[in-house]
């Protein structure tokens, strides 16, 4: 008998034996209401598989007939659910009814538990800031390149060999800052595609820039410590470090990028880190000009701090034209320099990088092994393959050239179907657009229309969500990259509808 079967079997026994001194029904009724209450209290999960009514039947010494009934009253109620050739399941999940309970903040009475602490506190705060919604739109998510040109039968036959060829030595635990070949082929990579040089001993591999942004947060901020950051900016960025409690200092961006004017007149010089999104300025798509990036490492070595340099879809927007990364300008190794193959790839691979400057290297090393652990040693060799193999280089040409055609597809149609919004008018950078309103929107009505647009299978982020304060424009970002070009079509003639 199946071993899962035994705890199903106990625990219907055990509640028949119950139901038995209640009121002495027919058997049938008495073993319907022994299974139905197992379901109702969760005692036997939603879509388990039920014993066969002769393997029951011969477990509490019941006839067949007996159990047949049971199931079939348990049927009509559509508690479970027969289908031919594969027997009895249970159909009731109240864990939706859990979910729902949770989100609307059942009153609970905190005096019953250790108190939450004061980040735990904060964390949860600004859960909401986080741009990460968790549905299967595409159409017009930021965030996704065209992953439906992501060479899958490669990866498949990369990770294949890894699994055929693996030792049992392998399986163990793997270093928490990543496998050493990864790194090696990473230094390769930057050095190859942005100039970087580094020891690979520098490169922390991370499931993505969040990670990223929390090690560091908690490597180096105290409460009330000062951040430099953009505004607008990422609001993920936004909401790590405001949940870190640190005192954030918002700084807008002219035409060459942040601002040094308004960095020169900060306060409080004792700004622990200033973080910069200097290849493409994330939601604005401004490129930081070479003369403002040497501005910023003057200003940061002035003041003691360190850059963060998010080179956010640095592969779209130097393709053309590349200006030097921060880290490779730095002469004093203060640039932690952050990127990700989340944005390149597909996001559900989870898997970026970050260089560290020399002095933080063990630290952050200390706090990652507390907390994340690694990432899966197979995704890094695979990934490490697809890179020494040129796969990566092959895919990034494909999918640029792909992202540009659907670019000004998206703006062509748009444009000839859109009354109430424009499209920022800059050149191909990124795989997302910026559709600003053409009068003030309030922000219930911004949020109105992101909802609408979310209930007709369309999902854009907000351009308020994005500042620091005051919203200075108000818009929709969009992400057209992943969508093929007949949907993109549709939707957003669909969308002009809404707007």
């Amino acid at each position: 008998m199946n071993t899962n079967y035994k705890f199903v079997i106990s625990r219907i026994e055990k509640e028949y034996n119950i139901q038995k001194k209640i009121k002495p029904f027919n058997k049938y009724i008495v073993l319907y209401r022994a299974i139905k209450t197992c379901v109702l209290n969760n005692e036997i999960p939603h879509d388990w598989l039920l014993p066969s009514t002769r393997v029951l039947a011969q477990e509490l010494k019941l006839s067949r007939t007996t159990i047949n009934k049971s199931y079939e009253l348990l049927q009509l109620e559509k508690l479970i659910i027969s289908k031919a050739g594969s027997g009895n399941k249970v159909n009731y999940d109240n864990s939706k009814t859990n979910k729902k309970d949770i989100d609307n903040n059942v009153k609970i009475n905190e005096s019953l538990y250790p108190k939450i602490s004061k980040k735990g506190v904060s964390y949860l705060k600004n859960v909401t800031l986080l741009n990460r919604p968790h549905d299967s739109n595409l159409a017009f998510r930021p965030g996704l390149p065209p992953i439906d040109v992501f060479p899958v039968n490669q990866w498949k036959k990369i990770l294949n060999t890894y699994w055929r060829h693996i030792k049992s030595s392998s399986l163990s635990y793997s270093h928490s800052a990543g496998l050493e070949e990864l790194k090696k082929s990473i230094c390769n990579y930057l050095n190859i595609s942005r100039n970087i040089k580094c020891d690979y001993e520098q490169i922390v591999i991370v499931s993505g820039s969040l990670q990223s942004l929390y090690l560091i947060a908690n490597t180096l901020i105290d409460k009330g410590d000062s951040v430099v950051l953009e505004n607008p900016i990422f609001p993920n960025v936004h909401s790590v470090f405001k949940s870190s409690e640190a005192n954030l200092i918002p700084i807008d961006l002219d035409d060459e990028g942040i601002s040094i004017n308004q960095m020169n007149y900060i306060k409080d010089k004792q700004a622990k880190i200033i973080h910069v999104t200097p290849s493409n300025h994330y939601p604005l798509g401004i490129k930081m000009s070479l003369t403002r990036r040497q501005e910023v490492l003057q200003w940061a070595s002035k003041n003691r701090a360190l850059i963060i340099e998010n080179d956010y879809e640095n592969e779209i927007a130097n393709s053309l034209e590349s200006i030097p990364t921060i880290f490779s300008l730095d002469t004093e190794d203060r640039t932690i320099y952050m990127g990700t193959f989340n944005r390149l790839l597909h996001p559900s691979i989870r898997l970026g990088y970050m260089i560290l400057p020399k002095y933080l290297i063990k630290s952050v090393r200390a706090l990652q092994e507390h907390s994340h652990r690694f990432v899966t040693p197979s995704i890094q060799v695979v990934m490490n393959q697809f890179i020494e193999k040129n796969y990566l280089f092959q895919h990034l040409k494909n999918s640029i050239e792909i992202g540009k055609h659907r670019h000004d597809l998206f703006i062509s149609t748009f444009d000839a179907k859109s009354k109430n919004m424009y499209i920022q008018n800059k050149p191909f950078s990124s795989f997302h657009l910026l559709s600003l309103f053409n009068k003030d929107v309030n922000p219930d009505d911004e949020k109105r229309i992101i909802q609408e647009l979310k209930a007709h299978n369309i999902t854009v982020f907000s351009l308020s969500k994005c500042y620091i304060g005051k919203p200075k424009q108000k818009g929709l970002i969009l992400g057209y990259a992943s969508v093929r070009p007949n949907i993109l079509k549709q939707k957003v003639e669909r969308m002009n509808k809404f707007i």
